[in-house]
């Protein structure tokens, strides 16, 4: 019989799991943001000038990077922390950073509706955990 995760690690494996992806979108939103109309860039260098100019990018590079250990550490939280807990955990948490995340790092428009589900996310993950 498996033994459950302590809470510590629960929650720590969910908020590094959720930081990282975070990161690895806000930095390819900034990325994509600074690189401009890929078709624009298409057309004027073909197909592999998009790539090589995207793939180029270290703003990129380094969501990409972001991305890509989220993935291993989310592998390892899947592995210790119960399915029905860590993935809405995870979900929510990031849901919530990612609003918060593109007002101050983006400077997008986050209007009251969405701060509104944030909130319902918020008491959804709460109730999950009673």
């Amino acid at each position: 019989m498996k033994h459950l995760a302590s809470p510590l690690l629960t929650w720590t494996s969910v908020a590094v799991v959720a930081l990282l992806a975070i990161a690895g979108e806000v930095l390819i939103a900034a990325a994509m943001r600074a690189l401009g109309d890929l078709d624009l860039i298409r057309a004027r260098s073909g197909i592999f000038g998009a790539i090589r100019a995207v793939l180029t990018s270290p703003i990129f590079l380094a969501g990409a990077f972001c991305m890509a250990i989220n993935f291993f550490a989310m592998l390892y939280t899947l592995s210790h922390v119960d399915l029905s807990l860590a993935m809405p955990g995870i979900a929510s948490v990031t849901y919530v950073g990612n609003a918060v995340a593109a007002k101050l790092f983006l400077r997008e428009n986050v209007d009251r509706r969405r701060w509104l589900a944030v909130c319902f996310v918020c008491v959804g993950v709460f109730l999950l955990t009673k």
